[in-house]
């Protein structure tokens, strides 16, 4: 028709189907390896059985080291793993997909990578799981969006807190205000202490050293730790960290450490301590509304009367891996895989793994206040613990006194940055005989740095 007006590229009618062709012309296999996010599949044991080139560039890493070599868990740092173990896999396990789930894997540089991953299990027709589907999305960004977020957060609740003081500070009640405010730091700090030993006992043979720092005056902490006999020569210990702060912290705390002393004078295995408290647990707070669970390590020393050596036994629940300072100056984290957390699953497993202390030996057991402490104020600044590998063997071999002093530096230099309550329980075989009682014990407790 003449005169008729046509929208604006409707004459392009060509260039476009062409554009098209060339889209639709990608084969799947060019959209798998250049997708904007990394791509995996794994055997049910791990094992890397495919990967995109998108993945391998972020990591920096070649596809015929990684594929049939490694298994996912390779590419993740030592927290990544730990949380793969404790948490990621059982989900996956269960539900069959996880989805969204924050980890940190390796670059081939020593760096760390945030990263959002997105796991299903695909099946055969009988329902048996054949492989795992893995996406991977770079969370650079949003972790330092995150951050930020978060310093703004402080920044806002610090000057609340000013604006706070200075109001309390204008009024004729001042002083009364803070003379009761020091009255509660007291009561508090009594509270606490009768949370824990008042000081560690003399094993025969050992040294043992422990501290404890509270990072707030005012609130009760949650960490806790013991260690006592069980008679014929053997010793039972425990460190855990219990959700949540204040007086419901506090009770979980008291009940914890009841149900492990008293489980351990009836079974010799670690895990068995474990269960019962996980059983615990779960009678007391899962129907209640408000669910409560804890991290432990518990374990058993048996002296093996070879040298003076002493056999330990340890059982994990989803807690930070234990830190051996060997005598020869070597430094390694003890962990037993798949242990869970405490009070969440009612069929919940704690793995064992066992090692020998010879004279010059040492262990520690800490709480994740350490770990994740922060080095500074931008992304990417939490200890961590590779950090804290690389600082054990730095100062092995030590006694448990020495290392405890060692950790207990270390922390006070974290300053504000150290915004957790810690525990820290040090065993070892001392590497000569001394006129000293061998177990001398060593208990110290501190306030905020």
């Amino acid at each position: 028709m003449s005169g008729e007006t046509r929208p604006p590229g409707a004459g392009n009618g060509s260039a476009t189907d062409a554009a098209l062709s060339a889209l639709l012309g990608d084969s799947a296999e060019e959209l798998y390896e250049s997708a904007p996010c990394g791509y995996l599949s794994t055997l049910m044991d791990g094992t890397v059985a495919r990967i995109n080139a998108t993945l391998l560039r972020w990591l920096g890493l070649e596809r015929a080291a990684v594929v049939g070599r490694m298994r996912f868990t390779d590419l993740l740092t030592v927290g990544g793993r730990l949380y793969h173990e404790t948490h990621f896999a059982p989900l996956l396990h269960l539900r069959g997909e996880v989805n969204g789930i924050a980890l940190e894997m390796r670059t081939s540089a020593g760096g760390r990578l945030p990263v959002l991953v997105s796991s299903s299990v695909k099946r055969d027709g009988g329902g048996q799981p054949l492989l795992v589907r893995t996406t991977v999305f770079d969370a650079t960004d949003r972790r330092s969006y995150e951050e930020e977020l978060l310093r703004r957060r402080r920044e806002a609740e610090r000057a609340r807190a000013e604006a706070e003081r200075a109001r309390e500070e204008a009024e004729e009640a001042h002083r009364r205000a803070e003379a009761d405010r020091a009255r509660l730091g007291e009561a508090l700090v009594i509270l606490q202490g009768a949370l824990l030993p008042d000081t560690l006992p003399d094993v025969p043979g050992m040294e043992a050293a422990a501290y404890y720092h509270t990072a707030s005056p005012y609130r009760l902490g949650g960490d806790f730790y013991d260690l006592f006999p069980l008679g014929d020569g053997r010793w039972a210990f425990f460190l855990g960290d219990v959700s949540g702060k204040g007086p419901e912290a506090a009770t979980l705390t008291s009940q914890a450490r009841y149900v492990l002393r008293t489980t351990a004078l009836h079974s010799s295995e670690p895990a068995d301590a474990l269960g019962t408290l996980n059983t615990a647990l779960l009678e007391r707070y899962a129907d209640n509304g408000d669910p409560r669970y804890c991290t432990a390590v518990f374990g058993v020393l048996e002296p093996d009367g070879d040298a003076g050596r002493v056999r330990a036994r340890l059982a994990f629940g989803g807690h930070p891996p234990a830190l051996a300072l060997r005598g020869d100056g070597r430094a390694e984290f003890l962990f037993a895989s798949g242990g869970m957390l405490v009070g969440v699953l009612p069929d919940a497993h704690f793995a064992t793994v066992e090692t020998t202390l010879a004279p010059g030996d040492t262990f520690v057991l800490y709480t994740d206040g350490l770990t994740e402490a922060r080095t500074g104020a931008g992304p990417d600044t939490m200890y961590g613990e590779e950090a804290l590998l690389s600082f054990a063997a730095r100062h092995a071999p030590s006694t448990a006194h020495g290392v405890v002093g060692a950790l207990t530096e270390l922390l006070e230099g974290f300053g504000e940055g150290l915004e957790d309550d810690t525990a820290i329980l040090a065993l070892g075989v001392p590497a000569q005989p001394s006129t000293a009682p061998s177990g001398t014990g060593h208990h110290t407790m501190s306030g905020p740095p």
